[in-house]
């Protein structure tokens, strides 16, 4: 059994510096598991409702390489040998998380339940609250991975490697006049820490309060998700709060359809206690210093005007990949250098995976990434259950999400894995074997 292993010892990959390369190294078990599935014909391989139209995204990713010599206006002059290292590292996570998906869906039910993968993503909750909380405190906490240990120095010199094998609390940054800590662990990114956290919390709620469960770990939770808002705050994470607040606003309404209307006063009531908490307390004064400095306002309008404009000049299949802008917002004369990776040259589609799509792999593959997860919140719209409702969240958090968030690796991966749970929530039962020894059924048939 890979699945649990995979998700649960997280934090232990993070700590050897394996990280998110964890998922192309437990798609290798993964994909022999599914061809032993499927030549031993016991049990067909099944693929989720709408994949054919994530193939179309899959092909569109493949077409767009020979679109990596292609440079459009007012991007950084490169060419294919320059690109593919990125483009075949992300090509890779796509492949893996997709076997993930393929994988999780085929899982017989007595080896992993539905509790129990619901479970083990509330276990990543835990993890991210704690990472959170670890980085607010810690913030400049850091380790040498064994992983790091064992590569040349030039590769781990470079950001993007260093960021893969690399384990730190927080990424410090200066948002609000002054250098702050803002909790990463262990997702690597603060936007991804945000992101998961979002991803995650309804899972957390099915885990506790979906199943019976004892009085004292109820009581705990709680206690978790009130800590838990001092990261969150900390992580001066604009996305998030609107993220958490668009989620609150989705269940409320699925279930304010279905006639149930006291999870909806719920959601007012605990945003008022929120919204006074933070207003009684210090987080108050962080809310409010992070509101008066938008200092990423401005790159992430031009990440997005940058990003519309390849769209309409490459509006079919994109560029194949992302680009980097030639010099700033201000200016076109500064750029990157050795002494300085990210001085100037802004990932064009860095700032969400709506922007990155539709410059990288234009309209078909947007219109085919959204549209598989579309599929499944139509498919599965009468799904009322724990499980359904707290997918169905975490798929329309994710679309939200894309206009500020990326979603490669582990939010893609949380996504997928609320889509198993959701699609295996509406199989229908497995047929029963019955067994009968026909010894006995003659011994009890009387002879004439």
């Amino acid at each position: 059994m890979i699945l649990v292993p995979l998700l649960a010892l997280y934090p232990l990959w993070w700590v050897l510096g394996l990280g998110v390369l964890i998922f192309p190294i437990a798609a290798v078990p993964m994909a022999v598991s599914l061809v032993r599935q499927h030549t031993t014909a016991r049990r067909k391989v099944m693929l989720p409702p709408g994949f054919s139209i994530w193939l179309v995204f899959g092909a569109v990713l493949i077409a767009g390489l020979a679109a990596l010599n292609a440079e459009p206006a007012g991007a950084v002059a490169g060419g294919f040998h320059d690109r593919i290292i990125g483009v075949g590292y992300r090509l890779i996570q796509y492949a893996s998380l997709t076997i993930l998906l393929i994988y999780a869906g085929n899982v017989a039910p007595r080896r992993v339940s539905q509790r129990l993968l619901a479970g083990v993503l509330g276990w990543l909750f835990v993890v991210t609250v704690l990472g959170g909380l670890l980085g607010t405190f810690a913030g400049h906490l850091e380790l040498t991975s064994p992983v790091e240990m064992l590569l040349p120095k030039g590769m781990t010199g470079k950001g993007f490697v260093r960021s893969l094998v690399h384990p730190y609390a927080a990424q410090i940054m200066d948002l609000v006049g002054d250098p702050k800590p803002r909790p990463a662990a262990p997702w690597g990114y603060t936007n991804t820490w945000g992101n998961n956290f979002c991803l995650l919390v309804g899972w957390f709620l099915v885990a506790v309060f979906g199943y019976p469960t004892k009085r004292w770990l109820k009581a705990a939770a709680l206690m978790l998700l009130g800590l838990s808002l001092v990261p969150v705050v900390h992580s001066l994470n604009r996305g998030l709060w609107i993220g958490l607040g668009a989620a609150a606003l989705y269940l409320g309404a699925r279930q304010a359809l279905l006639g149930r209307f006291k999870p909806l006063l719920l959601v007012a009531v605990t945003g008022i206690v929120i919204a006074v908490a933070t207003a009684t307390t210090p987080l108050g004064d962080v809310v409010q210093r992070r509101l008066d400095n938008g200092k990423s306002n401005g790159v992430r309008m031009f990440l997005t005007e940058r990003a519309l404009d390849g769209m309409r000049e490459s509006p079919v299949l994109g560029f194949g990949s992302t680009r980097n802008t030639m010099g700033g917002r201000q200016s076109i004369t500064v750029g990157e250098s050795e002494a300085c990776e990210r001085c100037g040259n802004f990932t064009i589609g860095g700032n969400g995976q709506l922007w990155q799509l539709l410059f990288a792999h234009g309209l078909v593959g947007t219109l085919a990434y959204f549209g598989f997860f579309g599929f499944a919140l139509w498919r599965f719209r009468r799904d009322a259950s724990p499980i359904g409702l707290a997918a169905s969240t975490a798929i329309f958090g994710s679309f939200v999400a894309s206009l500020w968030y990326n979603s490669l690796v582990t939010p893609l991966a949380f996504t997928f894995l609320g889509y198993v749970l959701l699609w295996r929530n509406n199989m229908p039962p497995a047929p029963v074997e019955l067994k009968v020894n026909v010894g006995h059924l003659r011994e009890a048939v009387p002879t004439k």
